[in-house]
């Protein structure tokens, strides 16, 4: 290199050589990825089965319920047994927070109103 090189010149060869070193090698990671990531979206029949949440076996019967804060749907015969009562707030305000209904037996008694 000639003496009167600038500092610039100098970085600028040393980065050049360097990009130049470490591209192939960087393209080869990104290949891997890219094949690891074909292979296993060919593997699950193009689904992305690990954003899917589980979902309930649909031949299980739900013979009790709760009325509570968690609950999210009002099963057709606690809506049946309640002679209409189809949403959540509607039973909690008939029978109360925690009221629970199983197939077969009476209903809970009603919630005093306050």
């Amino acid at each position: 290199m000639p003496r009167h090189a600038s500092i610039e010149a100098i970085l600028k060869d040393a980065v050049a050589a360097a990009l130049a070193k470490a591209t192939p090698a960087f393209h080869r990671h990104l290949a891997r990825l890219a094949a690891e990531m074909l292979e296993e979206s060919l593997s699950l029949g193009g689904r992305r089965s690990r954003l899917r949440r589980p979902r309930r076996a649909r031949g299980e019967e739900i013979t009790r319920w709760v009325a509570d804060n968690r609950a999210r749907r009002v099963p057709k015969f606690v809506i049946a047994m309640t002679g209409g009562l189809d949403t959540k707030k509607k039973i909690v305000a008939r029978y109360g927070e925690n009221a629970a209904f199983e197939r077969g037996k009476p209903l809970p008694r009603p919630a005093r109103a306050a």
